[in-house]
């Protein structure tokens, strides 16, 4: 595994397997090594050698980190300052199993966000530039500092869920976040799925502001509304709240609050199995009807993020079959479907992630074309 210093050694390192056609698996933390389609077999370049925070503004809420710098080290500069990365980035370990540390730059290259993106956004609005290397060797660098100076065309964006296929991350810009001065749960237990999730989409159809709205089914079901910022807001909103519905059980605050939503955001339903695991993106309106769908024809069980904008869906397997009725299930609603967590040989036989349009899968080729001519950087990651 090669492990380069300096931005200038990994540049050479990919210049070098361009010129040889050397298949490289790009590798930062190594917690999502088994997101995407298994890899081929190549050399592993590993961006941990190029980790620390180069820069941090707190008054502008700017972060600059190089790529292998680990989320533990952000977030632990933040705290300090009462601030944070406000997208909420998943902590994928518990569920694929996997160990290491997540890195900055692999959270950016997969684009994770986690429950309170339906609020403020994905990580790739928080990005403000970046550092990557090409397939071909190339050093570009693309945005800027502050949000003032990100002029010309956006190229840190495409490096975005990308997943390192068209250059490798060696440092991110990023906005940051105050944390919230107040913050708390209203949980409704007992309703539902239909109930829960129309709860959800009947609050965030309020002007009281949500940061969170999550359904938990169970033996006793939690349908989660959670209110963030100023005291002085978060009691009006969670007076006004509460009015909706004559079922709320409790407040959640303190460190239940913020362990019920690590649980949400970290998939921790889910963790201790090998049972595949999908991601669905799909209309909240549709979400009720796509998993009672679902859990009849497949056995799934399902709990629902972003007020019901995703869905995580866990099956007893993860065959062509089942993968055909998800996606066929979700696609009159536009949804997504991503095979997250899966054995080597599923995510082998299967499109891990939603099979494009045509049109689309032509920009995307034509994109890794002109960013890695030779096909060098994480080959057959997102499609075979």
């Amino acid at each position: 595994m090669d492990m380069p210093k300096t931005e200038a050694q990994l540049a050479a390192l990919i210049k070098q397997a361009h010129a040889d056609k050397t298949p490289l698996r790009i590798r930062g933390g190594g917690t999502r090594t088994d997101l995407g389609r298994p890899a081929q077999p190549a050399d592993v370049l590993s961006t941990q050698g190029l980790s620390g925070i180069t820069l941090y503004d707190p008054g502008a809420l700017t972060m600059i980190a190089q790529a292998g710098t680990s989320m533990a080290e952000i977030e632990t500069a933040l705290a300090a300052e009462n601030q944070m990365l406000a997208f909420e980035p998943i902590d994928y370990r518990g569920l694929l199993g996997s160990t290491g540390e997540p890195s900055i730059g692999g959270t950016v290259a997969t684009n994770i966000s986690g429950p309170r993106r339906m609020l403020v956004g994905a990580c790739r609005d928080f990005v403000m530039g970046v550092r990557f290397v090409t397939g071909e060797g190339d050093i570009v660098k693309s945005g800027g500092r502050v949000m003032k100076n990100v002029t010309g065309l956006d190229l840190s964006k495409l490096q975005c869920g990308a997943y390192g296929g068209l250059g490798v991350l060696t440092e991110v810009s990023m906005k940051v976040m105050p944390k919230p001065q107040a913050a708390m749960t209203l949980v409704f237990e007992g309703f539902t799925v239909e109930q829960g999730l129309a709860l959800l989409r009947k609050a965030l159809g309020t002007p009281f502001e949500l940061a969170g709205a999550a359904f938990l089914p169970g033996a006793t079901s939690r349908t989660c509304l959670r209110i963030e910022g100023l005291k002085t807001q978060v009691d009006y909103r969670t007076k006004n709240l509460t009015a909706l519905s004559s079922g709320l059980s409790k407040i959640v605050t303190g460190g239940e609050h913020d362990a019920l939503w690590k649980s949400i955001r970290d998939v921790v339903p889910f963790h201790g199995s090998n049972k595949p695991v999908w991601r669905l993106s799909v209309k909240p309106s549709a979400a009720a009807d796509i998993a009672a769908a679902l859990e009849t024809a497949l056995g799934a069980e399902a709990f629902f993020d972003w007020g019901g904008g995703l869905i995580w869906l866990q099956t007893p397997d993860a065959t062509a079959e089942i993968a055909q009725q998800i996606r066929a299930e979700i696609a009159p609603h536009g949804g997504y479907a991503t095979l997250i967590r899966g054995s080597v040989q599923q995510r082998a036989a299967l499109d891990v992630f939603q099979p494009q349009a045509p049109r689309l899968a032509k920009i995307s080729q034509q994109l890794r074309d002109q960013f890695d001519p030779a096909g060098v950087l994480n080959p057959s990651l997102m499609a075979a």
